[in-house]
């Protein structure tokens, strides 16, 4: 698998488990930090995988021609 598949698939996972764990476990509570929140950070880190895998995969289909 290219890394840049892998980080887009990777970032897709990570973005779904963030999802899950803040629709999910509103109610339950953790000594340090609350699961919603660890579910949003899950949620931002996701996104930005994503974001660069997305970015390395269309850059290295369509490579820059020289002048």
């Amino acid at each position: 698998m290219k890394q840049a598949s892998k980080k887009l698939l990777e970032g897709v996972v990570t973005f779904a488990v963030g999802l899950s764990l803040r629709l999910f476990t509103d109610g339950v509570e953790t000594p340090v930090v609350t699961l919603t929140k660890v579910g949003v950070v899950l949620m931002c880190v996701g996104g930005v995988l994503a974001a660069l895998g997305l970015f390395e995969t269309v850059r290295k289909s369509s490579p820059v021609k020289p002048d």
